[in-house]
């Protein structure tokens, strides 16, 4: 990573402030880097902290104390309450078909990423599956498919490459709403017959990121609490699974790799997202937390794009508005990232980040395309959002002499 950059790395260009001065580094409101390279979800502490109450729970020393929760079960690890608690979860939001479907749990979507990975490949053939995802691409794909160095898989890149030139099996990961530019996405590769299958990572297809054009039904969907709620310290996650088989193995791999997901963060779990749902069924507008974090994101993206446009050095995004089922109105997305492209191709777009205003971004390079990108999280706090966008204003323009 670029942790070390300085204002001499930028060695493309120089930049103005917002007085007009031409600097290597304009003043900044605090020697304090913000790093905003990693979606850690505070931004979702404000509403949360007014709902202690309602969310608190006990567990006392006894409980909870058995790996087992349900032997007769398929996922026998996973809590009965946390299942009903998905279940209802998703058919209060509309986002996913969860009838006559698997529930798998696992420690996080990471944990849910391999053991699809594990199921749809095992027990192997005489060649490591191809793994793709459209560029750009989640960029922690790459190192997750690769870090077991597994003989059942490997990652093989851009999902449109593979459609051109790649040849036998392979697995495409769909990721939608994208991370990182926030468009909703399909798969990619066609024409492959029985060669392929997919898994569809859907994190961010929740109401307060994107408008809910329809359930998602697909053959393996990946879901986490840490990108629904803002509860990424419990690190749940799960996926809705149609097929039998491919739930057994998923469930297989989280038994032989973690013996299992904690019963603790399982039940705290399943408690948050019954105070959700019972808001919707209450309809008390103070209890409403979608549409609470909804209109915080949508508050956030107002006022980057205000300095976006004055800047003049970036460009994001735009996106339709679209038909939510959940909201009943045309609705635009507010993506949990700002996918920030430099205007001049030769920008390294982090670098400028880093070196100037000390904000610590992602390269677009992560992500499988070009460095003028950048990956900005808008999951802080408001203070560092705050100083995010003061920090970003004091950049005026990037030139790209030598």
């Amino acid at each position: 990573m670029c942790g070390t950059d300085s204002p001499a790395s930028i060695n493309k260009g120089s930049l103005t402030s917002a007085n007009g001065n031409r600097t290597r580094s304009p003043t900044c409101s605090s020697d304090r880097v913000l790093n905003l390279e990693q979606g850690d979800p505070s931004v979702f502490q404000s509403y949360w902290s007014k709902m202690e109450d309602k969310c608190a729970m006990v567990i006392s020393g006894s409980q909870l104390m058995s790996y087992i929760s349900d032997f007769t079960t398929l996922c026998w690890f996973m809590e009965p309450e946390f299942q009903e608690a998905v279940r209802r979860l998703h058919r209060v939001v509309g986002n996913a078909v969860v009838d006559d479907r698997y529930i798998v749990v696992g420690t996080g979507s990471t944990q849910l990423y391999q053991a699809a990975l594990y199921a749809l490949t095992s027990p192997g053939g005489p060649e490591p599956v191809s793994v793709v995802s459209a560029a750009p691409y989640y960029s922690a794909y790459p190192e997750e498919t690769d870090y077991l160095r597994s003989r059942l898989y490997k990652w093989a890149g851009d999902a449109y490459e593979f459609d051109k030139n790649g040849t036998g099996p392979y697995i495409e990961v769909v990721n939608s709403p994208n991370n990182p530019d926030g468009t909703l996405r399909e798969a990619v590769v066609k024409n492959r017959g029985d060669e392929g299958k997919l898994i569809h990572d859907l994190a961010y297809y929740w109401p307060q990121y994107t408008p809910i054009i329809r359930p998602a039904d697909h053959d393996i969907m990946t879901f986490t609490f840490s990108k629904s709620t803002g509860h990424a310290g419990s690190r749940i996650g799960w996926a809705v699974v149609k097929d039998k088989e491919v739930a057994r193995k998923m469930s297989k791999f989280i038994e032989m790799s973690t013996l299992g997901v904690s019963k603790d963060s399982q039940q705290r779990a399943a408690k948050i997202m019954g105070v959700i749902c019972d808001g919707y069924k209450n309809f008390k507008s103070d209890e409403l937390f979608f549409e609470h974090i909804r209109r915080v994101m949508a508050e956030r993206w107002e006022r980057l794009r205000q300095v976006v446009e004055r800047n003049q050095v970036f460009s994001l995004p735009k996106y339709p508005k679209q038909y939510c089922l959940f909201s009943g109105e045309l609705i635009e997305p507010y993506p949990g990232f700002a996918w920030l492209e430099a205007k001049e191709e030769e920008i390294d777009s982090q670098k400028v980040l880093r070196g100037c205003i000390k904000v610590q971004g992602r390269t677009g390079s992560r992500f499988g395309v070009a460095q003028k990108y950048v990956r900005v999280s808008l999951l802080s706090n408001e203070e560092v959002f705050n100083q995010f966008l003061e920090r970003l204003s004091t950049i005026k323009s990037v030139s790209n002499g030598h």
